[in-house]
């Protein structure tokens, strides 16, 4: 008797560990990784993910809110926290967890200056994403409220590229690169203070390892879901036939029989669908699975719970593995077909999806 309800994400550590080496060891002398763990790790686990990058030495956690700050201290991490956007309703918290606020608009910064406690601070400027950042016309007002403030000590300055990945787009990140710098520079002048910077997430490292400072933030790169053959994908996502079944010429497969078999052919059901985070786009032919080594194109609309995969060239049974992304096909390929990038695919897949962890 099988058990059916076996999809996982499984989570190899020891690539991590190979990823985070291989980085380490393009960094300039003294320049410290920030691993971004936000949105659950990536869909990974940011538990467990933080804690194999806290015990290979990782400087500091990145992290998109203080909920996910918490979780992580209160699962034992005691490795630097720095929270992307901490918002206003969460100063006691940050306080009690030790966590580090990112401060990026000028609002911000008076509530925290307004709460008159020690507190570590990292600046974010806007150089060109037009997100989250001060602007070049708040630096003097950024300066004037800081200069004399012995209450939040600026443990960084930051910003973030836009275009790091375009390599059609060099002049965009070197503009902002070195409006970075100037402002950077002007800060710390005004303040009398040498100030750690960090511009670089994974794609700005790797096509600007030059412009490297004190910090890199890394995120996608440590996962593996990089064109790099030195970087590993940590993870795979597979399940189980939970059912096979014959049809005829002329049969439909799936909602609106968007699928009509023009030979007898074997079909077979996977349980996972998009309620686990797997893209309706990958439906009728687009996305393929690996079943017994061979490559199984996903047939009809993919349900909520369920896909149909054609088995007709496997001979495969019922709780037979099948592989939605691993070695074979890679995140990179899936998330291409479907015009979107890993990270979108990593992140919205849904926590009823076990994650198993392999390490040493």
């Amino acid at each position: 008797m099988h058990n059916f309800h076996e999809t996982i994400l499984e989570v190899d550590l020891r690539k991590l560990e190979n990823n985070f080496n291989f980085l380490s060891s393009k960094l300039k002398e003294n320049c410290k990784i920030i691993a971004v763990v936000k949105a659950f790790g990536y869909g990974h686990g940011d538990i467990e993910i933080a804690k194999k990058l806290e015990q290979l030495g990782v400087y500091a956690l990145w992290v998109a809110d203080f909920d996910e700050g918490i979780r992580l201290r209160r699962a034992g991490l005691r490795s630097r926290i720095i929270v992307a956007n901490p918002g206003w309703k969460s100063f006691r918290e940050i306080i009690k967890y030790n966590l580090e606020v990112v401060i990026h608009n000028c609002r911000l910064l008076n509530f925290y200056i307004s709460k008159q406690e020690y507190l570590n601070i990292h600046l974010k400027f806007n150089t060109g994403m037009n997100r989250y950042g001060f602007d070049k016309k708040d630096l003097n007002f950024v300066i004037d409220r800081l200069k004399n403030n012995s209450n939040l000590n600026i443990t960084s300055i930051c910003s973030h590229l836009s275009s790091a990945d375009d390599k059609t787009k060099k002049d965009i990140s070197k503009n902002q690169i070195d409006l970075f710098n100037t402002l950077s520079k002007t800060l710390e002048d005004n303040l009398n203070n040498k100030i750690d910077k960090h511009i670089l997430n994974s794609n700005g490292f790797m096509n600007f390892p030059e412009s490297q400072m004190d910090m890199v933030r890394l995120g996608i790169s440590l996962y593996g879901s990089y064109n790099n053959t030195n970087l590993q994908q940590i993870s795979k996502l597979k399940s189980v036939i939970s059912q096979n079944r014959n049809i005829e010429k002329g049969e439909g497969v799936g909602y609106s029989s968007d699928f009509i078999a023009k030979k007898p052919m074997n079909i077979s059901v996977v349980p996972v669908g998009y309620a686990d985070g797997l893209n309706r786009k990958l439906g009728n032919s687009i996305g393929n699975v690996i079943i017994k080594g061979k490559s199984c194109p996903i047939i009809g609309n993919i349900c909520m719970d369920s896909f149909m995969v054609d088995t007709s060239k496997v001979d495969c049974k019922e709780g037979d593995e099948v592989v939605i992304f691993g070695p074979k096909n890679t995140i990179l390929t899936l998330s291409k077909k479907i015009g979107t990038i890993p990270y979108e695919v990593y992140s919205t897949l849904n926590r009823r999806i076990k994650r198993v962890y392999i390490d040493n």
